[in-house]
């Protein structure tokens, strides 16, 4: 995407448009954000109606020098962007470019990092809370959530039935060794702890449970069913796949002498988009769940936090696999809910073009993520199936 139609699209998680340099303390809070999200490009010389209006050729050099200076001079640790102008519709723009910083978290060098962290939510800056910061310190350590141990939770207290079943039922072993390597247990000073990855499986967190409704029409206005789901995530994922077979239509037709049942939206397009809204959920914040919602048009998945680490919506459907959750990931990968690494995207898209449907649409939206799932239309002679 060239620079002019990355401008035309307008600002987003990684793009901000200024016709002048802003404040001084405006400009430290993007840089801010910038390094501590997925980096970004602040272009100046574009205004409110994404017009390239461009700057003074004698301008050029001086702002940038200011800039510079701001960024030495207010922004913790130190943070280099890259300065530098381009030529768009015969109009010089200054662009500076932020790339996500490995020292994090970033904050205001004047207030200290309680006080004046701040990330970036879809198109705007946002002072980080106490948790946002707990998780960029993770980030610089190179742990997730679900690896850290719950000190809280005696292990002799926990049920493993659920999960040992589930390894029983590949023929795996599920001993405490295996725990271990999979980051469900963690030793410390002699003693064997559960890490949030266990409870999170056993479903022990009381946000861990997905919110299932069926609406009547294309809004939220009237409930035709609602089921909250909690326990095991395996069982979870289960009964939401049920609930969303229960409400869509299938479509009996026989060849030859034998019947085939075909679900309006491919099933492995659901299960796609129920296990990455689990897998890539973020835990770290309690007061908040996975809904699903059953449309007549759609089925809309969301799911809370922003898209993680450095991901970004333009290479979200390229392939590259960014993990939140890295210890469930690798327990549903070893349970073969996972099949490749940075395929499931794809794949979700792909099965419902095959199958005749609209692209689906996958899209960050403020600190959650959007699946939309568009079903067949309604004048489709189908039945219902009860789970």
């Amino acid at each position: 995407m060239t620079l002019l139609e990355q401008i035309q699209q307008g600002e987003t998680k990684t793009l901000e448009l200024k016709e002048t340099l802003p404040t001084v303390a405006d400009l430290a809070k993007t840089i801010i954000a910038f390094a501590n999200t997925s980096g970004g490009k602040l272009i100046i010389g574009v205004n409110d109606n994404r017009e390239v209006i461009g700057l003074g050729d004698n301008d050029i050099f001086a702002i940038q020098d200011k800039i510079t200076a701001i960024i030495y001079d207010r922004c913790y640790p130190n943070i280099l962007p890259e300065i530098y102008t381009a030529n768009i519709e015969d109009r010089l723009v200054l662009i500076i470019e932020i790339f996500r910083g490995n020292l994090l978290p970033y904050y205001l060098k004047k207030y200290g990092k309680n006080n004046s962290t701040y990330i970036r939510i879809g198109a705007t800056n946002r002072k980080a809370e106490f948790e946002n910061i707990i998780e960029l310190e993770r980030h610089r350590s190179n742990i997730s959530f679900d690896e850290e141990i719950n000190y809280e939770t005696e292990l002799e207290t926990l049920d493993l039935t659920p999960i040992q079943s589930k390894f029983a039922a590949i023929g795996k072993v599920c001993d405490t060794d295996k725990l271990k390597n999979l980051k469900l247990l963690k030793e410390e000073h002699g003693k064997t702890y559960p890490t949030n990855a266990l409870l999170i499986v056993l479903g022990i967190f009381e946000h861990v449970v997905i919110k299932c409704s069926r609406f009547k029409g294309k809004t939220m206005d009237v409930f035709l069913d609602k089921k909250e789901y909690t326990g095991d995530l395996f069982t979870q994922l289960e009964n939401t796949e049920n609930f969303i077979k229960n409400h869509i239509h299938l479509k009996g037709e026989i060849n030859g002498l034998q019947r085939t049942d075909t679900y309006e939206i491919p099933i492995v397009a659901i299960r796609e988009a129920l296990v990455n809204a689990v897998v890539h959920r973020d835990y770290s914040n309690r007061g908040r769940d996975i809904k699903v919602g059953v449309y007549d048009d759609i089925i809309n998945i969301v799911s809370p936090g922003g898209l993680p680490h450095a991901i970004t919506e333009q290479n979200l459907t390229q392939g590259r696999s960014e993990i939140r959750n890295r210890a469930l990931a690798g327990v549903l990968k070893t349970l073969n809910y996972i099949e490749q690494w940075g395929t499931g995207i794809k794949r979700i898209k792909s099965s419902c073009i095959q199958h005749g449907l609209q692209e689906p649409d996958i899209k960050e939206t403020g600190d959650f993520v959007d699946v939309v799932l568009y079903r067949k239309s309604n004048d489709i002679t189908s039945t219902k199936f009860t789970c």
